[in-house]
């Protein structure tokens, strides 16, 4: 890995330039991940795909709950729901402690295909860092479940 021009991870870097690899490299990580996600299932989004992560993590939730959950406009949630409904991967329930409200839940073929999509994106995880040492992953992972736990105070406390 190349942190900078000519550099090998092993010499020291400033923590300027450190930041500025980060930043690049999740800008990479995250391109990466959009595209993945239609390969993976060519009527999934890597916004769909999240939603209906968040769906099935959560037992279901109300469209104001998602929107501010990922600090979104209640219209933009609302235009991805109204796709995922017409796609049939998710349907409006009434709340059992609420029957004013309705939540949003999974559908056989959303729970389905988000199995699919899951699968698929772990094999790819697990084959991209197959020759990694068994430390090198847990120091990675442990890196970025403090990361995102660090970004909590955005608002955004889903692992997008």
């Amino acid at each position: 890995m190349q942190l900078g021009e000519g550099r090998s991870e092993e010499e020291p870097v400033d923590a300027d330039e450190a930041v500025e690899t980060i930043q690049r490299e999740m800008t990479v990580f995250a391109r990466r991940a959009r595209a993945s996600a239609g390969r993976m299932h060519p009527e999934l989004s890597l916004v769909s795909y999240t939603l209906l992560g968040h769906l099935e993590e959560s037992g279901g939730c109300r469209a104001t709950d998602l929107a501010a959950h990922y600090a979104l406009d209640k219209s933009t949630v609302s235009r991805q729901v109204a796709a995922l409904e017409r796609a049939r991967l998710i349907e409006r329930r009434l709340d059992a402690d609420d029957h004013r409200v309705q939540v949003l839940q999974l559908t056989d073929a959303g729970s389905e295909i988000l199995a699919q999509v899951t699968d698929s994106r772990r094999s790819a995880f697990r084959e991209r860092l197959a020759g990694w040492p068994e430390e090198d992953l847990e120091r990675f992972a442990s890196y970025l479940v403090r990361y995102n736990t660090s970004g909590r105070a955005d608002g955004v406390t889903s692992r997008l």
